[in-house]
């Protein structure tokens, strides 16, 4: 698990942010539609996108889906978002996935994940849950969601762990919170508009080729 943390800290050094697609269940069937999301991502990724995250999904369609974007775009580091049970590290372990993030703190989760031998970035919003999850020896933490953030939390004060921000960011704020110590932070629904990916994020990869 070591090996994967140090693997997943390396590639946080050249990727400021993460893409969160949350697909709608139209998209498994509708190929339009799925191809339209494609032919966006085909871009971003030209231009540099480096980490993509897909909420898991009850839906017996997800795991083709993720399967579809792993095949397409094989360097892309690719996970999976939300995840709340045990199935969904099972799926996320049949896609062959690089890691996946939970939504919050799920002590006994975590450790199911890490006997698997899988990478299960945690997400905590207090020092009590950051505490147990350092005990647990976690080196790669989402706060989330950030604006909620214990007060008593100082990210300076843990050297040697990677911090990730998450909740309502958008891809103005890589820079602040980079600034103030995180590693990167995760761009969800902010980073969709309209149904189409935020102009922005195009704009800012072309500006940023080697962040």
């Amino acid at each position: 698990m070591n090996k994967k943390e140090d693997s997943f800290s390396e590639i946080l050094k050249k990727g400021s942010f993460f893409l969160l697609i949350k697909p709608e269940d139209n998209i498994y069937l509708n190929t339009s539609i799925r191809n339209s999301l494609f032919e966006e991502l085909e871009s971003l990724v030209k231009l540099g996108l480096k980490n993509i995250e897909i909420s898991w999904s009850n839906n017996e369609n997800w795991l083709d889906f993720v399967s579809d974007i792993k095949i397409k775009y094989p360097r892309i580091n690719l996970g999976s978002a939300s995840i709340v049970n045990k199935q969904s590290i099972e799926d996320s372990l049949k896609v062959g996935l690089n890691f996946s993030m939970m939504k919050f703190w799920d002590k006994d989760l975590f450790s199911y994940a890490k006997a698997k031998n899988y990478l299960l970035i945690p997400g905590i919003t207090n020092l009590k849950e950051l505490e147990e999850a350092i005990n647990l020896s976690c080196k790669i933490i989402k706060v989330y969601p950030i604006k909620s953030k214990d007060n008593s939390i100082d990210i300076i004060n843990y050297k040697n762990i990677d911090f990730i921000a998450a909740g309502g960011l958008s891809i103005d704020d890589v820079k602040d919170y980079k600034s103030i110590g995180y590693k990167s932070i995760v761009i969800g629904d902010k980073g969709i508009k309209n149904q189409k990916f935020d102009p922005k994020i195009y704009e800012w990869l072309k500006n940023n080729k080697n962040n």
